[in-house]
């Protein structure tokens, strides 16, 4: 942070950012930000953010209420300290990342994976046992809307997640277990499909 200039408030503002990020392993949302400094309202935080942008402190990502990214290291640990969140049980329509369904939050190191998951998401099942997903397993998930025919994603059909290989031909999508046991799942209603990321690998443990 030696070549951020920043006022009082705005360094507070950018440490609530880290310890949340630290502590949670997500950033927070402007009402929290708010409600930890004791700001009135939700814009004062928002003006803040505003700032540490222009100063490139954070990067800000529209549209998404925990769209904050720190460009500044986090003043004690590293990268691999700052932890991924522990995705359990998701209920059908809401958010994969709610703070509802954060387990805990485990110290991973990043380089381990072939790109930097955002999240572990718990698996249950064993429809992808073929491709060495177990039930209990840690899937690490990135965070993607788009996906290419043959990716391991996690997907959320009719409100509900499952992990399954996405398999796109001629206009028609599919959703393959890696498990003779299970038929494919065909996505009659594109409206009712979406990709919340796809496997970047994956971890067994007991955390």
């Amino acid at each position: 942070m030696e070549d951020i200039r920043l006022t009082k408030a705005q360094t507070r503002v950018l440490e609530v950012i880290q310890d949340a990020i630290r502590d949670q392993g997500r950033p927070p949302t402007r009402a929290e930000i708010a409600d930890s400094l004791g700001f009135r309202s939700v814009n004062a935080a928002e003006s803040h953010l505003r700032a540490l942008e222009r100063r490139g402190a954070i990067r800000l990502q529209g549209g998404a209420s925990r769209g904050i990214q720190c460009l500044v290291p986090l003043d004690d640990n590293g990268v691999e300290e700052q932890g991924l969140p522990v995705i359990g049980r998701v209920a059908a329509g809401m958010p994969i990342d709610s703070i509802a369904h954060i387990e805990k939050t485990v110290p991973v190191r990043a380089e381990l994976f072939s790109q930097k998951p955002d999240y572990l998401l718990r698996v249950h099942g064993d429809s992808m046992i073929n491709v060495g997903i177990f039930d209990g397993d840690l899937l690490a998930v990135k965070k993607t809307q788009t996906a290419r025919d043959g990716d391991i994603i996690v997907a959320r059909v009719d409100g509900e997640v499952t992990v399954k290989r996405l398999s796109s031909h001629a206009g028609q999508i599919r959703l393959l277990a890696e498990n003779a046991a299970y038929m494919p799942i065909e996505i009659a209603d594109p409206s009712q499909f979406f990709i919340e990321g796809h496997a970047v690998g994956v971890i067994r443990t007991t955390v």
